[in-house]
């Protein structure tokens, strides 16, 4: 059997892996590239989508779910097994994802009609979506599924609603793929499901180098960053994850308005998403996939006693740039789109503002080079000075931290090889340093690499990225510089025809 990395190697968006067994191709998550690796959404698939068998979806965030559109426009048609909770909150996301397509569309074909260029073509659109919702099948959590000879078992990862780590079970070869893992101590969701026993673990490294503030911390600095907003009566702006940090936050400011805050009641506050009032809804749907206290909450959530207005229509959200006392959060987490874009742009300027992240920022991303300390970002088409003050709060974060990662991974046996994924290469490299030093074998793959999956009897160390074969490094190389290919050509064209007369 042989694993093959499609994305999320070395990098922390475009999650996807292809498992091939003797008569099916099962793939695992097939998920957009964001940040710098944007481009390599558009660029022609690595597989042939006719030929995958089934697809099974750890989760609905689109770095895991968003490219399965693309999967089915190219032809596939097989099923996609995920959890009840999963399935609607990722049609959500493909609905909004078109909505947001379609808008910047429209804008940039606005300007290459006046360029004389050819409009931009839609990654996917809605029938595509269509059709994939036909192809779900929900799956529940702790139950053993077969497809042809695969077998697989979705368990919690306590990392959003419905998030999943999967046991796959063929050919004598046992494999988990941790998914998305949460924190060990979660606050909305279950805690990650402990395994014990696997000849192959596909971890996730997202902070595989650093630790989250514990939660008393983080609830202090989230206070003090209000409390200076209410006292200077400024604006505090949230770039928000619209499922799961959203309503986390929610739930945070709840608390503080009830236990600790009352003066946050003077605040004005409001999530400014069309997409939010639906997600908190598939929250309320499934309390079975919630700790005991969040399900009562999100069922009977007081909205009024907590006097957050959720915002829908365009005016409505341009209205907001008026006030100067307010709490707005918006998408998209990362600032990639959405309406915290126009937020941004009208208060990022003001240093009585308050900007605070909740959730990681891809390298590329207009919030990673805010984090970072970038003076001046352009905020569409127009030159900002960032003079807001910037918090980073990482402890609402949803992913595991490093001592999490490792909490989690070494209830697996001492034979037990990992291969260390999604995350960007120095917290890769620090998780597989981590686990070498409690006695794993540990691989950080790149992207394309493929690996052989043998039974424990049978089998041989994986080799390093190191190891590739030079046309295996060449291809890598255009799939993330594709404008660059002719040069390539036109490089290896020279140097083959030299080394041949050399030859002569």
């Amino acid at each position: 059997m042989e694993l093959t990395f499609l994305g999320a190697a070395q990098e922390v968006t475009g999650s996807s892996y292809l498992l091939e067994s003797d008569n099916a191709k099962l793939l695992i998550d097939f998920g957009m590239f964001q940040g710098k690796e944007e481009d390599w959404n558009y660029q022609p698939l690595d597989i042939k989508a006719k030929e995958v068998s089934a697809l099974l979806l750890t989760h609905a965030h689109l770095d895991h779910s968003g490219r399965i559109p693309v999967l089915v426009k190219n032809g596939f048609r097989g099923p996609i097994f995920a959890t009840p909770p999963t399935i609607e909150l990722t049609e959500l996301l493909w609905e909004d994802t078109v909505k947001l397509m379609k808008e910047e569309k429209e804008r940039l074909d606005r300007k290459r009609r006046r360029q004389d260029k050819p409009p931009v073509e839609l990654l996917f659109d809605e029938e595509d979506i269509d059709e994939a919702s036909k192809l779900f099948v929900p799956v529940p959590w702790n139950q053993t599924e077969t497809f042809k000879e695969f077998q697989f078992t979705f368990q919690p990862s306590g990392h959003i609603l419905g998030a999943s780590s999967i046991e796959v079970n063929a050919e004598n070869v046992k494999l988990v793929f941790s998914g998305d893992l949460g924190q060990q101590d979660t606050v909305l969701e279950p805690p990650p499901y402990i395994f014990e026993d696997a000849d192959y673990v596909v971890i996730e490294s997202t902070y595989g180098d650093r630790q989250h503030k514990d939660v008393r911390e983080t609830r202090a600095e989230f206070k003090n960053a209000l409390s200076a907003a209410i006292r200077d009566q400024s604006k505090v702006l949230i770039p928000t994850f619209v499922v799961d940090r959203a309503q986390r936050i929610i739930y945070e400011l709840y608390l503080l308005l009830t236990q600790e805050m009352p003066e946050l009641a003077s605040m004005p506050m409001f999530f400014d998403s069309p997409l939010g009032n639906k997600i908190t809804a598939v929250y309320s749907s499934y309390p079975e996939y919630l700790l005991p206290h969040l399900s009562e909450f999100f069922q009977g959530m007081d909205q009024e006693k907590l006097g957050i207005q959720y915002v829908d229509t365009p005016e409505q959200s341009k209205k907001l740039n008026n006030l100067d006392f307010a709490l707005i959060m918006a998408g998209s987490g990362m600032c990639t789109g959405g309406r915290i874009l126009h937020h941004l742009k009208h208060g990022l300027w003001n240093p009585k503002n308050h900007l605070i992240f909740v959730g990681y920022q891809a390298a590329g991303t207009l919030g990673r080079s805010i984090v970072d300390g970038a003076r001046n970002v352009k905020i569409i088409g127009e030159d900002i000075a960032v003079r807001a003050q910037v918090h980073t709060i990482n402890g609402f974060s949803s992913h595991a931290d490093a001592k999490d990662l490792l909490s989690w991974a070494k209830n697996f046996q001492p034979d037990t090889t990992f291969m260390v994924t999604h995350g960007e290469p120095q917290p890769a490299k620090s998780l597989a340093v981590s686990l070498g030093s409690l006695g794993y074998h540990s691989v950080i793959p790149a992207r394309r690499q493929t690996v052989t999956l043998r039974p424990r009897k049978e089998r041989i160390a994986i080799p390093p990225p190191e190891a590739y074969t030079i046309g295996q490094k060449i291809d890598n190389f255009v799939a993330k510089y594709p404008h660059k290919r002719k040069l390539v050509e036109k490089v290896l064209t020279a140097l083959l025809e030299s080394l041949e007369d050399s030859e002569a």
